[in-house]
Order: C-alpha cells, then structure tokens, then sequence
C-alpha cells in the first residue's frame, strides 16, 4: 500500500467513524426515524458518503445499535466489581444508563418499530444485566435479605420500574434526566419491594 493509499483508507475510517458519531448522537436526540439526509449536513459529509460506508439505513441503524451494545456491555459486565451489595449493583446500573440515557430511552420506546435485527441489540444487554444480578440476588436469598422470588422475576421487576421511568420521563421529570432526579427513590423502592 502507497503512502497514499495509506492516508485515503485512514481518511475513509475517519469519516467512517465520524458518521457513526453523528448518527448516535442524533439517535439519542431524535429518535431512530431520522433520516441519513440529516445525518449527513449533521455531520457535514455528502448525503452518498453515508453508503458508501453503509449501503443502507438499516445497516447503519443496526452498525450503531450493536456499536451501543458492545460499550454498554463492556460497562454492564464490569457490575460485577459493584460486589455483593445489592443496592450498589442497582446503583451502577442506573449510573451506566445515565450514560446512554437519551439513546437507551430511544430504543426501548421505538423497539417495536426497529427492524427484527436491531431488536436483538436489547437481548445481550439484559442478558449480561441479568447475569450478574441473578449473582448477586442469589446471594442475597443465601443471607435471607430478599424474598424467595423466582430471579427472573425480581430482575424483570427491576426492568419494568425503570423503564416505566424512562419512557415516561416527559411526565415525570421534562427537564433533565430521570434516573438522576429519581435514583434515590427507583432504588429505595425497589429494595422495600423484595427485601424480607
């Protein structure tokens, strides 16, 4: 490869990269319906630049969903430094929502409408979730600090509660994010509902 041809392919990536940028951003402000036209003056690229990077608006939809899953998880699977202590676990995370909480807010709320492939983003992210709450309420149950309740059913509690907040965050808190305006209560609640 030339010098050239070296710099054109890190160019390519970059603007490759910077595309996938704009489009999460966008996503996370208005919603997965917007369209490449708009991503691109966004990003300040060529409307052509978007496929020839992606040869469809579903295959970057899908690139920056998987992309959101794969940071996400990697946060997500680090809960397990949040240790034994339950209401650290769900503090974490809410603090990693907090991250992605426009674009989390986006997916669960338009999920019925993403195309078959980009709803499979959600299973890895809650099943990584899951995993090390089921480690953590185990253990909780072990010590007798938690109704016997089935794990999946604690674990989808939590789900519910949260996104009931989030994809009604216009009800609840208009302004600014919702999981920090109800943290406290999101967690505290939760706790009274299943501890013994």
């Amino acid at each position: 490869m030339t010098k050239a041809q070296g710099k054109r392919q890190l160019q390519k990536e970059a603007t490759k990269e910077h595309i996938i940028q704009t489009a999460m951003l966008l996503y996370a402000l208005r919603g997965f319906s917007v369209s490449t036209n708009i991503i691109a003056q966004t990003a300040g690229v060529a409307h052509g630049s978007i496929f020839v990077h992606f040869p469809t608006r579903d295959e970057l939809l899908l690139y920056t969903l998987n992309r959101f899953a794969d940071e996400l998880g990697e946060k997500l699977h680090n809960l397990s430094l949040a240790g034994e202590d339950l209401q650290k676990l769900l503090r974490a995370h809410i603090g990693i929502l907090k991250e992605y909480e426009a674009f989390y807010t986006h997916l669960i709320s338009e999920l019925p409408t993403l195309p078959a492939e980009a709803k499979e983003t959600l299973i890895p992210i809650h099943s990584i979730t899951a995993h090390h709450f089921g480690e953590v309420i185990k253990k909780a149950m072990q010590a007798g600090t938690v109704k016997d309740i089935p794990i999946h059913m604690l674990f989808n509690t939590w789900i519910a509660l949260l996104h009931y907040y989030l994809e009604n965050k216009a009800l609840f808190a208009p302004e600014g994010s919702i999981l920090t305006r109800y943290e406290d209560d999101l967690v505290s609640t939760y706790l009274a509902l299943i501890r013994t």
